[in-house]
Order: C-alpha cells, then sequence, then structure tokens
C-alpha cells in the first residue's frame, strides 16, 4: 500500500510539473460546455437538466482519456526510466493501480470542472439530481474504463503519439459495438445471437443506463471488468518485458 500511494503522488505531482494537467483541464472545462450549450443546445430544450452534456460525454472522453493515459508508460520507456522503476521494491500491481489512480483523478477533477453547470440547472428549476450524479458517476466510471485501455496500449509502445491514436481506435470500438450501424453490420455476416453478444459489449449502451439514472450492478460489473482488463493486460505487456519478474 506504501508503494502504491508513493506511486501515485509521483505520477499526480507528475502531470502537474508538465503544461499536460493543466492543457487537459482546461480542454475539458471548455469543451464540455461547448458541446452541451452549442451542439447540445442546452438552453433550448426548455428543461433543467444536463442531458445534452452527457449526450456527447462519451465522445469527448474516448478522445480525452487516451491523451491522459498515453504518458503512463510509453514516457517512462522513452526516457529510460522504466528499468529504474521496475527494479524498485514496489510491487507492480501498485505501480500500475498507481499510475491509473493519479489519472483517475485528473479526469475526477475534470468533471468536477463543470460541476457549476450543474449549480446553474438547480437556479433556473428542478432538475432531478439523483439522475445527474447517476449520470456523473457514469461518466467516471466511462473514463476509468477508457483510461485503463489507454494505460495498457501506452505499456505497447515506447511512442506517446502511437499509444494515443491505439488508445482512441480501442475506445471507439468499445464505444460504438453496439450501434445500431454496427448491429446491422454485424447481423448481415453472423447468427444474430453472436451480434447481440457483442452489443453487450457496448461501453455507450451501459453508459446510457446510468445516465437515465439507472444503477444496475450488470453496468458496475461491466465498467470495473473493463478496468480489470485493461489493468490486467498493462501488467502483462510490462511483467513481459522485464522478463518475468514479481
Amino acid at each position: 500500500m506504501t508503494g502504491l500511494i508513493a506511486i501515485y503522488r509521483r505520477e499526480v505531482a507528475a502531470y502537474f510539473e508538465t503544461p499536460l494537467a493543466y492543457v487537459f483541464l482546461s480542454v475539458f472545462a471548455f469543451a464540455a460546455p461547448a458541446f452541451a450549450w452549442r451542439v447540445g443546445r442546452l438552453f433550448d430544450t426548455g428543461r433543467a437538466d444536463l442531458a445534452p452534456l452527457f449526450d456527447y460525454m462519451p465522445w469527448l472522453l474516448l478522445v480525452l482519456m487516451p491523451a491522459l493515459a498515453m504518458r503512463a508508460w510509453a514516457e517512462e520507456r522513452d526516457r529510460g526510466t522504466l528499468e529504474v522503476l521496475l527494479a524498485s521494491p514496489i510491487a507492480l500491481s501498485e505501480m500500475v493501480l498507481g499510475k491509473f489512480l493519479a489519472a483517475l483523478s485528473i479526469a475526477a477533477l475534470a468533471l468536477a470542472l463543470t460541476f457549476p453547470m450543474w449549480g446553474a440547472m438547480n437556479y433556473l428549476g428542478n432538475p432531478d439530481n439523483a439522475a445527474i450524479a447517476t449520470a456523473y458517476l457514469g461518466a467516471l466510471l466511462l473514463a476509468g474504463g477508457y483510461l485503463a485501455l489507454g494505460q495498457a496500449l501506452s505499456a505497447s509502445t515506447p511512442n506517446q503519439v502511437i499509444a494515443f491514436v491505439l488508445g482512441v481506435g480501442a475506445c471507439f470500438l468499445v464505444t460504438v459495438s453496439g450501434a445500431p450501424f454496427v448491429l446491422d453490420a454485424l447481423s448481415a455476416h453472423m447468427p444474430g445471437a453472436v451480434a447481440e453478444a457483442l452489443a453487450d459489449l457496448s461501453a455507450l449502451a451501459r453508459f446510457d443506463s446510468l445516465r437515465r439514472g439507472v444503477i444496475s450492478l450488470a453496468d458496475l460489473i461491466y465498467f470495473f471488468s473493463l478496468m480489470g482488463l485493461g489493468l490486467g493486460l498493462a501488467m502483462a505487456l510490462i511483467d513481459a518485458r522485464r522478463g518475468g519478474g514479481r
């Protein structure tokens, strides 16, 4: 646990020692309201809710989360500090989890920057605050899933740009797997049961359930499984690189 905390503090400090965290937070703080107001036409709906914000949240996260995760391991490999880190007495699981939690903390801070919009909705009307809170939980879980996948892909290459592109591609596939146009294409080439099974892997469908205020055990299991898959893959890739150590 001490090692996890040390890695967590190291990573959070690293984010703010470079422009990355400031640029990320600034872009998110601008882009999220912009999508809600300009594209989602928040004030034209006549309702006091944040539905337009969460309509576009998955698409914003699938681009910004890989940008946040791309440095996790790729930077270590590029700078030659990975071997030094792996030689430390900290367990690999603590390293991976510490890096993940640091990135997730930055993502949570970014989501918190949109809370003034929530306050504005309460000033203008009587929104369903429970549903909005659930939608924020869904956004955080979705961000966690994308960050875990991004960390795994960061572990596969020393190039942060490549890690970012691969991360966006993986998050996009996970997001659209249940989209109607994807299901139509899959149904034409495989049994319907298989197509429906692939649709169940869609992060977008799971997020939509949460943003409507519905919390189900299946959705929570899905997101935690997605995080576990990404972090487990990152551990396997890093462990393979050092030759099957701790």
